[in-house]
């Protein structure tokens, strides 16, 4: 079993009136198979959470620690990050211009092993993932994120995180700017490699509408970056009732 753990994790950003703390002493452990549910309004520093495991050169740790079976990531390049076996589902993915779908998985998947996948296999796997995700099969040779609508991105990221079989997943609102069909075929897409390979999931939203499909082992709750409170499935239904304003007031 693998562990994910994140120690009374401090982040600041750089702004024009200084360092700006937004995390401030962040505790989370996550296992293999666990669903984590991060979850609280706009500016709660969520996202910095997840950018900050991911390795973002914008978001500067200033104390704590995050350990990937006990070693040490804030040591790990962001490259040393993925081979370790960390994948990060971005809010907004960016565009690679002249980079085509299927080289640019090929590329990422030959970065992580260490060598290249044979090529029959490979095809195969490709073809079966994108089938499942409903992805027509012109768009292995579209440029990376050029162009595609925001539910083909979300598609496209999933279709990573299938094919190169992390051990533990960052999803940072992949549910935002989906249509209903779409959130069901993506959430099916991260259920597929949670039960395929025992993934471990923190699962960033705002809304419990994608919870409705990938249920969580546990949810936090963050508010001013910190993690306000803890609990099951069930305080997600909390938070659909009642929001976020006891937090925000408290």
């Amino acid at each position: 079993m693998s562990i994910l753990q994140v120690k009374n994790l401090h982040v600041s950003v750089d702004t024009d009136q200084g360092a700006k703390e937004i995390l401030r002493g962040v505790d989370l452990t996550i296992r293999s198979g666990e669903i984590h549910a991060v979850m609280g309004p706009n500016g709660s520093g969520k996202s910095t959470l997840a950018y900050s495991i991911a390795g973002h050169p914008k978001y500067k740790v200033t104390d704590g620690e995050i350990l990937l079976d006990g070693e040490n990531v804030l040591e790990m390049s962001v490259d040393e990050r993925a081979r370790a076996g960390l994948f990060l589902a971005m809010q907004y993915p960016v565009e690679i211009p002249g980079v085509s779908v299927s080289n640019f998985l090929r590329t990422a998947k030959t970065a992580i092993t260490g060598e290249a996948p044979a090529l029959r296999t490979w095809i195969k796997d490709v073809r079966s993932a994108m089938d499942n995700l409903k992805i027509d099969a012109t768009f292995s040779e579209r440029n990376v994120n050029e162009g595609f609508s925001g539910g083909e991105k979300k598609r496209h990221e999933i279709l990573q995180l299938e094919l190169l079989k992390p051990r533990f997943a960052i999803l940072d609102e992949t549910d935002s700017g989906l249509d209903v069909d779409a959130l069901k075929v993506v959430s099916e897409g991260v259920n597929r490699a949670h039960a395929a390979s025992d993934l471990g999931v923190l699962l960033i939203t705002h809304y419990t509408r994608i919870l409705r499909y990938i249920k969580p082992d546990f949810v936090h709750v963050f508010v001013a970056g910190k993690i306000a409170e803890e609990g099951g499935p069930e305080l997600a239904d909390r938070l659909e009732a009642e929001g976020y304003d006891r937090y925000v007031k408290a």
